[in-house]
């Protein structure tokens, strides 16, 4: 059982450098919610934060069996790296001048909760246009062979 969810909108506004893939720090309850498909990628983005990485406006949606011990939809969570790649982050946050944005959230075979995260660079609205130009061609190309 593999559940994933991709953060369409990151490879449209962003060039990706680098993927890593990182464990997250969740409750419970996210977890059971992340399952039933209560998740979206809105605003969401990462922070360097004294040798840690931050996960913030991740919306995880609240479980609907929980009880009182129910989690709250977005807060920040904490991403767990290695310390080498979290200084590659760094030096890539400061020196290149370079974002962190999660990609995708998944479910890998041994039933942790992954989140891989890209080192990105913000595209301009002509290089946008570029991408919804080759979509489209793409699209016709993918229509006349198949």
């Amino acid at each position: 059982m593999a559940t994933e969810f991709n953060n369409r909108q990151a490879y449209f506004n962003y060039f990706i450098d680098n993927k890593y893939e990182a464990g997250i720090v969740l409750l419970g309850t996210e977890v059971k919610s992340i399952r039933d498909g209560k998740l979206s990628f809105n605003d969401a983005f990462c922070l360097l934060e004294s040798n840690e990485i931050w996960l913030r406006g991740l919306y995880i949606g609240e479980y609907k069996l929980g009880t009182i011990n129910n989690h709250i939809a977005v807060h920040d969570r904490k991403l767990l790296l290695k310390s080498r790649e979290i200084k590659r982050l760094q030096v890539a946050t400061k020196e290149k001048g370079l974002t962190i944005i999660p990609l995708k959230v998944y479910i890998n075979d041994k039933n942790l909760v992954k989140v891989e995260i890209g080192v990105a660079k913000g595209k301009k609205l002509h290089d946008k246009r570029d991408t919804i130009k080759q979509r489209d061609n793409d699209r016709e190309i993918k229509k006349y062979l198949g």
